[in-house]
Protein backbone atom coordinates (compact mmCIF):
# COMPACT_ATOMS: atom_id res chain seq x y z
CA UNK A 1 0.00 0.00 0.00
CA UNK A 2 1.55 3.57 -0.81
CA UNK A 3 0.42 6.31 1.22
CA UNK A 4 0.66 9.98 0.02
CA UNK A 5 0.45 12.58 2.84
CA UNK A 6 -0.13 15.85 1.49
CA UNK A 7 0.66 19.45 3.92
CA UNK A 8 1.53 22.95 3.54
CA UNK A 9 4.65 22.93 5.45
CA UNK A 10 7.23 20.03 5.97
CA UNK A 11 8.24 21.40 9.94
CA UNK A 12 6.79 24.19 10.65
CA UNK A 13 3.48 24.40 12.94
CA UNK A 14 1.58 21.60 14.49
CA UNK A 15 -0.03 20.37 11.77
CA UNK A 16 3.46 20.03 9.99
CA UNK A 17 5.02 18.06 12.99
CA UNK A 18 1.94 15.61 13.25
CA UNK A 19 1.94 14.52 9.52
CA UNK A 20 5.32 14.23 9.32
CA UNK A 21 5.91 12.17 12.53
CA UNK A 22 2.48 9.90 11.15
CA UNK A 23 5.30 10.07 7.93
CA UNK A 24 7.91 8.44 9.63
CA UNK A 25 5.57 6.10 11.70
CA UNK A 26 3.90 4.45 8.93
CA UNK A 27 7.39 4.37 7.54
CA UNK A 28 8.78 2.55 10.41
CA UNK A 29 6.18 0.39 10.44
CA UNK A 30 7.10 -0.89 6.21
CA UNK A 31 4.66 1.46 4.72
CA UNK A 32 5.77 3.23 1.72
CA UNK A 33 4.78 6.62 2.04
CA UNK A 34 5.86 10.11 0.93
CA UNK A 35 4.99 13.63 1.76
CA UNK A 36 4.26 16.26 -0.23
CA UNK A 37 4.77 19.89 0.73
CA UNK A 38 4.76 23.32 -0.50
CA UNK A 39 7.78 24.04 1.99
CA UNK A 40 10.39 21.21 2.74
CA UNK A 41 12.89 21.69 5.11
CA UNK A 42 14.89 18.76 5.44
CA UNK A 43 16.82 16.51 3.04
CA UNK A 44 14.39 14.09 3.47
CA UNK A 45 13.75 11.90 -0.05
CA UNK A 46 10.41 10.65 1.54
CA UNK A 47 9.12 14.64 1.44
CA UNK A 48 8.56 16.30 -2.07
CA UNK A 49 8.04 19.85 -3.05
CA UNK A 50 6.18 21.18 -5.30
CA UNK A 51 6.05 24.45 -7.42
CA UNK A 52 8.47 27.07 -8.07
CA UNK A 53 9.54 29.25 -5.90
CA UNK A 54 8.00 32.14 -7.34
CA UNK A 55 4.36 30.23 -8.04
CA UNK A 56 4.85 29.39 -4.03
CA UNK A 57 4.92 33.54 -3.42
CA UNK A 58 2.14 33.61 -6.02
CA UNK A 59 -0.43 31.30 -4.64
CA UNK A 60 0.07 32.86 -0.89
CA UNK A 61 -0.07 36.38 -1.76
CA UNK A 62 -2.99 35.69 -4.46
CA UNK A 63 -5.17 34.61 -1.78
CA UNK A 64 -4.51 37.60 0.99
CA UNK A 65 -4.81 39.60 -1.62
CA UNK A 66 -8.27 38.72 -2.16
CA UNK A 67 -9.13 38.59 1.51
CA UNK A 68 -7.34 42.01 1.82
CA UNK A 69 -9.31 43.98 -0.80
CA UNK A 70 -12.73 42.21 0.56
CA UNK A 71 -12.24 43.60 3.51
CA UNK A 72 -11.49 47.11 2.10
CA UNK A 73 -7.66 47.45 2.27
CA UNK A 74 -7.53 46.64 5.99
CA UNK A 75 -4.98 44.19 7.67
CA UNK A 76 -7.17 42.82 10.60
CA UNK A 77 -7.86 39.11 10.33
CA UNK A 78 -6.06 39.16 7.48
CA UNK A 79 -4.31 35.42 8.30
CA UNK A 80 -6.95 34.63 10.59
CA UNK A 81 -9.00 33.27 7.47
CA UNK A 82 -8.42 31.42 4.65
CA UNK A 83 -10.13 31.36 1.47
CA UNK A 84 -8.67 28.06 -0.90
CA UNK A 85 -8.90 29.99 -3.93
CA UNK A 86 -5.21 28.88 -4.91
CA UNK A 87 -3.17 25.95 -5.47
CA UNK A 88 -1.24 23.57 -7.03
CA UNK A 89 -2.87 20.89 -9.27
CA UNK A 90 -0.88 17.61 -7.87
CA UNK A 91 -2.58 15.09 -9.31
CA UNK A 92 -0.47 14.52 -12.15
CA UNK A 93 2.55 14.16 -9.98
CA UNK A 94 4.46 11.04 -9.86
CA UNK A 95 3.89 10.45 -6.44
CA UNK A 96 -0.15 11.39 -6.42
CA UNK A 97 -0.79 8.51 -9.11
CA UNK A 98 1.32 5.93 -7.64
CA UNK A 99 -0.46 6.34 -4.26
CA UNK A 100 -3.50 4.19 -3.35
CA UNK A 101 -4.73 6.45 -0.43
CA UNK A 102 -4.21 10.60 -0.52
CA UNK A 103 -3.89 11.78 3.14
CA UNK A 104 -4.71 15.32 3.34
CA UNK A 105 -3.56 17.35 6.41
CA UNK A 106 -3.41 21.13 6.37
CA UNK A 107 -4.11 22.54 2.63
CA UNK A 108 -3.93 26.07 3.36
CA UNK A 109 -1.98 29.32 2.26
CA UNK A 110 -1.23 28.02 -1.16
CA UNK A 111 -1.15 24.30 -0.98
CA UNK A 112 -4.45 23.44 -2.43
CA UNK A 113 -7.37 25.35 -3.71
CA UNK A 114 -11.01 23.97 -3.70
CA UNK A 115 -10.89 23.50 -7.56
CA UNK A 116 -7.62 21.30 -6.71
CA UNK A 117 -9.31 19.16 -3.82
CA UNK A 118 -12.05 18.68 -5.65
CA UNK A 119 -9.54 17.38 -9.06
CA UNK A 120 -8.49 15.08 -6.34
CA UNK A 121 -11.60 14.23 -5.31
CA UNK A 122 -13.12 13.23 -9.08
CA UNK A 123 -10.16 10.91 -9.75
CA UNK A 124 -12.03 8.41 -6.94
CA UNK A 125 -8.91 7.49 -4.79
CA UNK A 126 -9.49 6.71 -1.27
CA UNK A 127 -8.99 10.06 0.92
CA UNK A 128 -8.70 10.61 4.49
CA UNK A 129 -8.28 14.48 5.78
CA UNK A 130 -7.10 14.51 9.19
CA UNK A 131 -8.03 17.77 10.54
CA UNK A 132 -5.89 20.13 12.73
CA UNK A 133 -8.80 22.75 13.55
CA UNK A 134 -11.85 23.80 12.08
CA UNK A 135 -11.25 25.32 8.68
CA UNK A 136 -12.98 22.11 6.78
CA UNK A 137 -16.28 22.44 8.97
CA UNK A 138 -16.21 26.51 8.77
CA UNK A 139 -16.63 28.61 5.48
CA UNK A 140 -12.92 30.67 6.25
CA UNK A 141 -12.54 30.57 9.95
CA UNK A 142 -10.11 27.92 11.30
CA UNK A 143 -11.38 28.41 14.65
CA UNK A 144 -15.27 29.47 15.37
CA UNK A 145 -14.51 30.40 18.63
CA UNK A 146 -18.16 31.15 20.04
CA UNK A 147 -19.72 31.73 16.60
CA UNK A 148 -21.91 28.32 16.18
CA UNK A 149 -23.35 29.42 12.52
CA UNK A 150 -20.76 26.93 11.14
CA UNK A 151 -23.90 24.38 12.39
CA UNK A 152 -26.30 25.79 9.89
CA UNK A 153 -24.76 28.08 7.44
CA UNK A 154 -22.10 30.34 7.30
CA UNK A 155 -22.20 34.16 6.95
CA UNK A 156 -22.00 37.57 8.89
CA UNK A 157 -18.90 36.27 9.71
CA UNK A 158 -17.01 38.26 12.61
CA UNK A 159 -13.68 37.83 11.09
CA UNK A 160 -14.82 40.23 7.91
CA UNK A 161 -14.84 43.67 7.84
CA UNK A 162 -18.25 43.94 5.80
CA UNK A 163 -19.97 40.70 7.22
CA UNK A 164 -23.11 40.08 5.45
CA UNK A 165 -25.91 37.92 4.23
CA UNK A 166 -23.83 37.06 1.23
CA UNK A 167 -19.91 37.86 2.51
CA UNK A 168 -16.79 35.98 1.61
CA UNK A 169 -17.97 33.67 4.04
CA UNK A 170 -20.81 33.05 2.80
CA UNK A 171 -19.39 32.10 -0.55
CA UNK A 172 -16.98 30.33 0.24
CA UNK A 173 -19.56 27.82 2.44
CA UNK A 174 -21.58 27.12 -0.40
CA UNK A 175 -18.45 26.52 -2.59
CA UNK A 176 -17.49 24.03 0.16
CA UNK A 177 -21.15 22.55 0.44
CA UNK A 178 -20.63 21.47 -3.38
CA UNK A 179 -17.51 20.20 -2.91
CA UNK A 180 -17.79 18.05 0.18
CA UNK A 181 -21.54 17.18 -1.50
CA UNK A 182 -20.00 14.95 -4.33
CA UNK A 183 -16.83 13.87 -1.98
CA UNK A 184 -16.94 10.18 -2.11
CA UNK A 185 -15.15 8.15 -0.69
CA UNK A 186 -13.62 10.69 1.69
CA UNK A 187 -13.14 9.73 5.71
CA UNK A 188 -12.64 12.45 8.27
CA UNK A 189 -10.65 11.78 10.84
CA UNK A 190 -10.24 14.40 14.16
CA UNK A 191 -7.15 14.56 15.87
CA UNK A 192 -9.49 14.59 19.01
CA UNK A 193 -12.97 13.74 20.95
CA UNK A 194 -13.37 17.66 20.99
CA UNK A 195 -12.70 18.29 17.06
CA UNK A 196 -15.10 14.97 16.17
CA UNK A 197 -17.90 16.95 18.27
CA UNK A 198 -17.62 20.15 16.20
CA UNK A 199 -17.13 18.18 12.77
CA UNK A 200 -20.37 16.18 14.10
CA UNK A 201 -22.16 19.59 14.29
CA UNK A 202 -21.37 21.22 11.54
CA UNK A 203 -23.15 21.37 8.24
CA UNK A 204 -20.64 20.28 5.64
CA UNK A 205 -19.29 17.59 7.22
CA UNK A 206 -21.92 15.84 9.56
CA UNK A 207 -22.65 12.99 6.85
CA UNK A 208 -18.81 12.37 6.39
CA UNK A 209 -17.55 9.07 8.55
CA UNK A 210 -15.08 10.42 11.09
CA UNK A 211 -12.73 8.76 13.60
CA UNK A 212 -10.92 9.98 16.04
CA UNK A 213 -7.16 8.95 15.69
CA UNK A 214 -4.67 10.66 17.95
CA UNK A 215 -1.76 12.68 16.99
CA UNK A 216 1.51 10.00 17.17
CA UNK A 217 4.09 10.49 19.53
CA UNK A 218 8.03 8.33 19.85
CA UNK A 219 9.01 7.30 23.52
CA UNK A 220 12.64 7.53 21.49
CA UNK A 221 12.14 11.41 20.51
CA UNK A 222 10.49 12.65 23.93
CA UNK A 223 11.40 10.92 27.19
CA UNK A 224 12.75 11.82 30.63
CA UNK A 225 16.19 13.23 30.97
CA UNK A 226 18.00 14.46 34.26
CA UNK A 227 16.47 17.88 35.35
CA UNK A 228 19.50 19.36 37.03
CA UNK A 229 21.71 18.57 34.41
CA UNK A 230 19.32 19.53 31.54
CA UNK A 231 18.65 22.70 33.99
CA UNK A 232 22.59 23.46 33.95
CA UNK A 233 23.02 22.81 29.71
CA UNK A 234 20.39 25.01 29.61
CA UNK A 235 21.20 28.02 31.74
CA UNK A 236 18.23 27.81 33.42
CA UNK A 237 18.04 28.36 37.48
CA UNK A 238 17.01 26.35 39.99
CA UNK A 239 13.52 27.85 40.69
CA UNK A 240 9.99 27.04 40.15
CA UNK A 241 10.02 26.61 36.66
CA UNK A 242 6.96 27.29 33.84
CA UNK A 243 7.33 26.15 30.28
CA UNK A 244 4.95 27.63 27.53
CA UNK A 245 5.73 27.01 23.69
CA UNK A 246 3.72 27.41 20.53
CA UNK A 247 4.62 28.20 16.99
CA UNK A 248 3.78 31.39 17.73
CA UNK A 249 4.03 32.51 21.13
CA UNK A 250 2.00 35.95 20.80
CA UNK A 251 -0.32 34.26 19.07
CA UNK A 252 -3.71 36.02 20.81
CA UNK A 253 -5.52 32.55 20.58
CA UNK A 254 -2.35 31.15 22.35
CA UNK A 255 -3.44 33.02 25.29
CA UNK A 256 0.34 34.00 26.66
CA UNK A 257 -1.11 36.98 28.05
CA UNK A 258 -3.75 34.93 30.54
CA UNK A 259 -0.31 32.78 31.39
CA UNK A 260 1.53 36.02 32.55
CA UNK A 261 -1.99 37.56 34.71
CA UNK A 262 -1.82 33.72 36.24
CA UNK A 263 1.84 34.18 37.41
CA UNK A 264 0.77 37.76 38.60
CA UNK A 265 -2.15 35.93 40.58
CA UNK A 266 0.01 33.43 41.76
CA UNK A 267 2.50 36.18 43.34
CA UNK A 268 -0.45 38.25 44.47
CA UNK A 269 -1.73 35.45 46.45
CA UNK A 270 1.60 34.65 47.94
CA UNK A 271 1.67 30.85 46.47
CA UNK A 272 5.19 31.42 45.00
CA UNK A 273 7.58 34.39 45.55
CA UNK A 274 8.38 36.64 42.92
CA UNK A 275 11.89 35.49 42.84
CA UNK A 276 11.34 31.58 42.83
CA UNK A 277 9.77 31.61 39.74
CA UNK A 278 10.82 31.51 36.23
CA UNK A 279 9.24 31.44 32.83
CA UNK A 280 11.02 29.93 30.07
CA UNK A 281 9.40 30.41 26.65
CA UNK A 282 10.28 28.52 23.17
CA UNK A 283 8.90 29.48 19.60
CA UNK A 284 8.59 32.52 17.57
CA UNK A 285 7.56 35.94 18.99
CA UNK A 286 6.36 38.49 16.43
CA UNK A 287 6.41 41.21 18.83
CA UNK A 288 9.58 40.10 21.35
CA UNK A 289 10.14 43.66 22.66
CA UNK A 290 6.30 44.09 23.72
CA UNK A 291 5.73 40.18 24.80
CA UNK A 292 9.08 39.75 27.10
CA UNK A 293 9.21 43.79 28.50
CA UNK A 294 5.15 42.60 30.59
CA UNK A 295 7.07 39.23 31.81
CA UNK A 296 6.60 39.45 35.57
CA UNK A 297 9.15 37.20 36.57
CA UNK A 298 12.95 36.41 35.25
CA UNK A 299 13.19 34.21 31.65
CA UNK A 300 14.72 32.65 29.59
CA UNK A 301 13.48 32.90 25.78
CA UNK A 302 15.02 30.09 23.57
CA UNK A 303 13.31 30.72 20.39
CA UNK A 304 12.73 28.13 17.69
CA UNK A 305 13.28 24.53 18.69
CA UNK A 306 13.51 22.13 16.17
CA UNK A 307 15.44 18.95 17.89
CA UNK A 308 13.44 16.44 19.82
CA UNK A 309 16.30 16.25 22.00
CA UNK A 310 16.54 19.57 23.06
CA UNK A 311 12.76 19.73 23.49
CA UNK A 312 13.23 16.75 25.55
CA UNK A 313 15.78 18.29 27.40
CA UNK A 314 13.68 21.51 27.78
CA UNK A 315 10.82 19.61 29.03
CA UNK A 316 12.71 17.69 31.28
CA UNK A 317 14.24 20.45 32.87
CA UNK A 318 10.64 22.40 33.59
CA UNK A 319 8.40 21.57 36.54
CA UNK A 320 5.46 22.22 34.69
CA UNK A 321 4.39 22.77 31.11
CA UNK A 322 1.17 25.18 30.50
CA UNK A 323 -1.21 25.66 27.31
CA UNK A 324 -3.22 28.72 27.62
CA UNK A 325 -4.79 28.26 24.73
CA UNK A 326 -8.23 29.85 24.20
CA UNK A 327 -9.11 26.45 21.07
CA UNK A 328 -6.51 23.67 20.83
CA UNK A 329 -7.74 20.47 18.18
CA UNK A 330 -4.77 18.75 20.19
CA UNK A 331 -2.32 20.12 22.42
CA UNK A 332 0.95 18.42 21.37
CA UNK A 333 3.04 20.17 23.62
CA UNK A 334 1.44 18.97 26.52
CA UNK A 335 1.40 15.45 25.72
CA UNK A 336 5.44 15.87 24.64
CA UNK A 337 5.88 17.43 28.01
CA UNK A 338 4.08 14.33 29.61
CA UNK A 339 6.41 12.10 27.67
CA UNK A 340 8.72 13.88 29.74
CA UNK A 341 7.91 13.86 33.21
CA UNK A 342 7.20 17.59 32.95
CA UNK A 343 3.23 18.32 34.45
CA UNK A 344 0.84 19.22 31.53
CA UNK A 345 -1.55 22.09 32.78
CA UNK A 346 -4.35 23.07 30.84
CA UNK A 347 -5.70 26.54 31.65
CA UNK A 348 -9.37 26.61 29.75
CA UNK A 349 -12.13 24.29 29.03
CA UNK A 350 -12.13 25.10 25.25
CA UNK A 351 -9.46 23.20 24.62
CA UNK A 352 -9.17 19.10 23.28
CA UNK A 353 -6.66 18.81 25.84
CA UNK A 354 -9.21 19.91 29.30
CA UNK A 355 -9.95 16.91 30.62
CA UNK A 356 -6.22 15.37 30.63
CA UNK A 357 -4.81 18.12 32.73
CA UNK A 358 -7.93 20.70 34.44
CA UNK A 359 -6.08 21.61 37.58
CA UNK A 360 -7.62 24.09 40.46
CA UNK A 361 -4.91 26.61 40.37
CA UNK A 362 -4.47 30.01 39.26
CA UNK A 363 -3.82 28.82 35.94
CA UNK A 364 -7.95 27.41 35.59
CA UNK A 365 -9.89 30.13 34.38
CA UNK A 366 -8.20 32.45 35.35
CA UNK A 367 -10.09 34.98 33.04
CA UNK A 368 -13.09 34.51 35.20
CA UNK A 369 -11.46 36.03 38.20
CA UNK A 370 -12.24 32.51 39.86
CA UNK A 371 -9.17 31.16 42.44
CA UNK A 372 -7.99 28.37 44.37
CA UNK A 373 -9.76 28.00 48.05
CA UNK A 374 -7.23 26.92 50.58
CA UNK A 375 -7.43 23.34 50.97
CA UNK A 376 -7.30 22.20 47.39
CA UNK A 377 -4.88 20.06 46.25
CA UNK A 378 -1.57 20.97 44.78
CA UNK A 379 -0.98 20.00 40.74
CA UNK A 380 1.50 17.59 41.93
CA UNK A 381 -0.99 15.61 43.66
CA UNK A 382 -3.64 15.64 40.59
CA UNK A 383 -1.65 14.94 37.80
CA UNK A 384 0.94 12.77 39.38
CA UNK A 385 2.82 10.89 36.30
CA UNK A 386 4.53 7.39 37.21
CA UNK A 387 7.72 6.33 35.34
CA UNK A 388 9.73 3.71 35.12
CA UNK A 389 13.18 2.79 34.16
CA UNK A 390 16.31 4.89 33.51
CA UNK A 391 17.15 6.85 30.51
CA UNK A 392 20.97 7.59 29.78
CA UNK A 393 21.07 11.51 29.71
CA UNK A 394 23.48 12.28 26.87
CA UNK A 395 25.44 15.87 27.04
CA UNK A 396 24.01 17.77 24.06
CA UNK A 397 25.73 20.92 22.67
CA UNK A 398 23.60 23.62 22.78
CA UNK A 399 23.23 25.97 19.71
CA UNK A 400 19.89 27.72 19.82
CA UNK A 401 19.87 31.48 20.51
CA UNK A 402 18.82 32.34 24.13
CA UNK A 403 17.59 35.75 25.20
CA UNK A 404 17.18 35.96 29.25
CA UNK A 405 16.23 38.22 31.85
CA UNK A 406 17.71 37.84 35.44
Amino acid sequence: MRVLIINTSEKTGGAAIAARRLMESLHTAGTDVKMLVLHKESQSEQVIPVGKDWQKKCTFLWERLVIWTNNLFSRKNLFTVSIANTGFNVTKLPAFREADIIHLHWINQGMLSLNNIQEIFELGKPVVWTLHDMWECTAICHHAHTCTLFKSECRNCRFLRFPGNNDLAHRVFKKKQKLFSHASPLNIVAVSTWLSSQIQQSTLLKEKPVSVIPNTLSPTDFRMMDKELSRKELSLPDKHIILFGAARIDDPIKGVEYLLRAIRLLIEKKQFPQDKLHLALFGKIKYPEKLLNSIPVSYTYLGRIGDTNKLSQLYSAADVTVSASFYETFGQTLIEAQACGCIPVSATKRTASWPTTSLPTAWQKVSDGEYPKPGQPSPKKICEAKYSGNTPVKSLQSNISISTKT
